[in-house]
């Protein structure tokens, strides 16, 4: 009974060699399997590191008790409603905060009382954005700002529904009145900073600025039949050799829309962090990932990949990768600061108002999670319940 507990000293020092034989034989193995891989790594000292500096906070915060000197006008195309809700803000900001000075993108269709204004390192400071229309307009106001920041965004519905659009356009004398006496909170957005290199490791484009970009990057095969071969890295470290459609680098503002169609998760905005998600990956086993914020995502074009990789950025085409060439993706400094809606609901209103809370209180992404995704909704619909003979 002694021996069947307690083995001999001779036993235990065998099974401890053989055991050890055993894992330095796997991890030969292993290593071989890695070291064989023909991969051409871009080299880790000129893979960008910019993201290992201090990044923004992205919860909410304070506006500046500073009231706007000037305001930019950003809006989609002016059709009769808007054209009617321009004229309204206009005469309102004029009337109202006089001194105000009220700037409008250089566009043939410039309403009347605002000022021409163009984007550059030479335009005329903007201290607040007003958006109106659907999330596109935001995101087109962001790309006004791409290689700097951006002032606060007001965003205005015209009836349509997005993640982005925290006010209706009726309530923009409430909502002006919260941003000029500093009631008003913002929610900063985090940006995507992305910098394109050709095969001998120089950046891509004549001004060599990044990208800044809101939503997501993606690539993709574009019109190719062939799928694309992408070699994934996060931080200088090759993660994967991806052949699928494409793939989708996400901010958690963009997380609820390419990447929640290609089965990305859906990530809050307060968070930082970067979503990876693939198009239609040839492994099934290939799901997506999210990383922090203080990660560098480097997406080269495989030399075996059969088409070279197109380019869109928060829908916008910009670039073509050949075999070889690569972009770096990373957390920008600048994130987009968005009023959020809860800043023009009065602590006492909140039992008039079903759709807010208090100022301050992050409650606009839990109900646009609920009212715009349906979130964990049953299959049988009130309507349908209501139309039912049972």
């Amino acid at each position: 009974m002694f021996s069947s507990i307690c083995q001999p000293p001779c036993s235990r020092a065998l099974r401890y060699l053989s055991t050890r034989c055993l894992l330095s034989t796997r991890s030969l193995t292993t290593a071989s399997r890695i070291s064989s891989r023909p991969l051409r790594q871009p080299p880790a000292r000129r893979i960008a590191t910019s993201a290992k500096s201090s990044l923004p906070m992205y919860h909410s915060t304070k506006l500046p008790l500073e009231s706007p000197k000037s305001i930019l006008i950003v809006n989609k195309m002016r059709t009769q409603p808007v054209i009617l809700a321009i004229d309204a803000f206009l005469e309102h900001v004029h009337t109202t905060y006089p001194g105000v000075r009220v700037f409008h993108e250089d566009r043939v269709d410039i309403p009347h009382g605002a000022e021409v204004w163009k984007p550059g390192p030479h335009a005329e400071k903007i201290d607040l954005v007003v958006t109106l229309g659907g999330d596109g307009t935001i995101l087109h106001a962001s790309s006004l700002f791409s290689t700097g920041a951006v002032p606060p965004v007001l965003s205005f519905s015209m009836g349509t529904l997005g993640f982005l659009l925290p006010f209706h356009i009726d309530d923009f004398a409430k909502a002006l009145e919260s941003v000029f006496e500093g009631k008003a909170t913002i929610l900063n957005r985090m940006r995507l900073a992305c910098t394109f290199y050709n095969k001998d490791l120089a950046k891509k484009g004549s001004d060599g600025d990044d990208w800044q970009v809101m939503n997501e990057i993606a690539l993709h095969r574009g019109s190719s039949p062939h799928l694309n071969t992408i070699d994934i890295f996060v931080d200088g470290q090759h993660l994967t050799e991806a052949v699928s459609d494409g793939l989708i680098v996400s901010t958690p503002t963009g997380s609820t829309a390419y990447s929640l169609s290609a089965g990305g998760p859906i990530v809050h905005p307060s968070l930082s962090a970067l979503v990876l998600t693939p198009i239609c990956p040839r492994s099934l086993s290939f799901r997506p990932l999210v990383f922090p914020a203080s990660s560098v995502i480097t997406l080269r074009i495989g030399d075996r990949s059969r088409s070279p990789a197109g380019v869109s950025m928060d829908g916008r085409t910009s670039h073509v990768l050949k075999p070889g060439e690569y972009v770096n993706v990373q957390a920008s400094p600048y994130p987009v600061p968005c009023i959020n809606r809860s800043s023009i609901i009065e602590p006492g209103d909140e039992g008039e108002h079903h759709e807010g809370a208090g100022p301050g209180k992050d409650d606009d992404w839990v109900r646009d999670i609920n009212n715009l995704l349906q979130y964990n909704a049953t299959f049988r619909s009130k309507a349908l319940l209501r139309h039912s003979r049972t």
